[in-house]
């Protein structure tokens, strides 16, 4: 345990924001699973239907910096192209 005022306030503010950032990611990662586990299903409705839930929920983790910007585009693109495909 730090006994500097300033090193015992980072490691709070680390602490919040570590907090934040996992639950994040876990919302993220739940919405990818469901698009996914849709289309391991064969069922392109629902994946259509989900598919907007997990970019919505990717976008956030980027916008709140948890993961990048091109990281987050990068995983939208993988999703649609696979909802595509399930439908096509």
């Amino acid at each position: 345990m730090p006994n500097i005022k300033s090193s015992i306030k980072s490691m709070k503010i680390d602490a919040k924001r570590h907090a934040r950032n996992v639950a994040e990611k876990i919302r993220m990662k739940r919405a990818q699973k469901l698009v996914l586990a849709a289309i391991a299903a064969g069922d392109a409705a629902k994946a259509k239907e989900l598919l907007p839930a997990a970019h919505k929920a990717i976008d956030q983790a980027a916008a709140n910096n948890t993961i990048h910007k091109n990281a987050a585009a990068r995983k939208k693109s993988k999703l649609a192209l696979k909802v595509n495909a399930v439908s096509a």
